[in-house]
């Protein structure tokens, strides 16, 4: 059983990232299955940090990003918004070049909080960061 209130069209997902910052940090959804979404973006210029590395502001940029869009791909939105509430990275190894793979994976999808681990990855497959990402539903206002 799927996860998904709203089944992830990833065209349409990619085109929400239209004048955000990820827009700017290319971030692109990728994949998509009944229990994770999955988004990546470049280690290029535009994501590294000044001594040629993956920034780890902009690896929390693509959890976040990846993250929040999946809870709201879990909520009615007719009746409610999510919004961040906390997040935290792990950085594990430094990535120069390519692109770095996230996926998302819900820990815990309540009535108020959604929390989410999210694993990134360069090319290699390896690790390079775990976040985690809680969520608040919140009503929305009348």
């Amino acid at each position: 059983m799927s996860l998904w209130r709203q089944t992830p069209d990833l065209e349409q997902l990619n085109a929400t990232l239209a004048n955000t910052i990820g827009e700017q940090l290319d971030i692109r959804f990728e994949a998509f299955d009944d229990e994770s979404l999955t988004a990546s973006m470049p280690v290029d210029r535009r994501t590294h940090q000044p001594y040629g590395l993956l920034h780890g502001g902009a690896s929390v940029v693509l959890a976040e990003t990846l993250g929040s869009t999946a809870s709201f791909l879990c909520i009615d939105s007719s009746r409610y918004r999510c919004v961040g509430l906390e997040v935290n990275a792990n950085h594990l190894r430094g990535l120069r070049s390519g692109r770095v793979t996230a996926v998302a994976r819900a820990v815990h999808l309540g009535r108020t909080t959604h929390v989410w681990d999210i694993r990134l990855s360069g090319d290699d497959g390896k690790p390079s960061c775990i976040s985690r990402l809680t969520m608040a539903i919140v009503p929305l206002e009348k």
